[in-house]
C-alpha cells in the first residue's frame, strides 16, 4: 500500500513539474498554496516529526531527506551545505527561498495545512523533494 502511495505521489509531482515547466514564465508569480488531501493515517510513514520543526539538508546536489513527513504546524528549515547555490522552488508556484548559498542563511516554511507539497531546485531542476503534512 505504501509503495503505491509513494508511486502516486511521485507521479503527481512529476506531472506538476511538467505542467509548471510548460507555462513559459521564467519566474512563477506567487499563488496561494494548494495541497492534495493527506493520506489516511494508516498509510503515513512512522517517522512523523512533531509540530515545531524539522530540517532538510542540501548536499551532493540532493535534498536530504527527499521526502519529509511532518505534522500540521511544523516549521521545516532547508540548509545548503553544497558549494553551489540552490533554491527551494514550490511546484504550486507559492513563494520559494530565493538563492541559498553554502554557509548562508537557511530557508524556513511553516505548514499550516495538511497535504503534499512538492518542490525542486530552480537552478538544478533534477533536484526534487516533497513535504507531506499530516493532520
Amino acid at each position: 500500500m505504501r509503495r503505491h502511495l509513494f508511486a502516486a505521489l511521485g507521479l503527481a509531482a512529476a506531472l506538476a513539474l511538467t505542467v509548471a515547466a510548460c507555462g513559459g514564465a521564467t519566474t512563477p508569480s506567487p499563488a496561494p498554496a494548494t495541497a492534495s488531501p493527506a493520506a489516511p493515517a494508516s498509510a503515513a510513514p512512522a517517522s512523523v516529526a512533531p509540530a515545531g520543526g524539522d530540517a532538510v539538508t542540501i548536499a551532493g546536489f540532493v535534498f536530504d531527506p527527499a521526502t519529509l513527513t511532518v505534522k500540521v504546524g511544523a516549521t521545516v528549515t532547508w540548509t545548503n551545505k553544497d558549494s553551489a547555490s540552490h533554491t527551494v522552488a514550490w511546484v504550486d508556484g507559492s513563494q520559494g527561498s530565493g538563492s541559498l548559498t553554502s554557509g548562508g542563511a537557511p530557508y524556513s516554511r511553516t505548514f499550516d495545512t495538511p497535504g503534499t507539497f512538492a518542490y525542486a531546485c530552480g537552478i538544478h531542476p533534477a533536484m526534487k523533494g516533497t513535504v507531506v503534512v499530516a493532520p
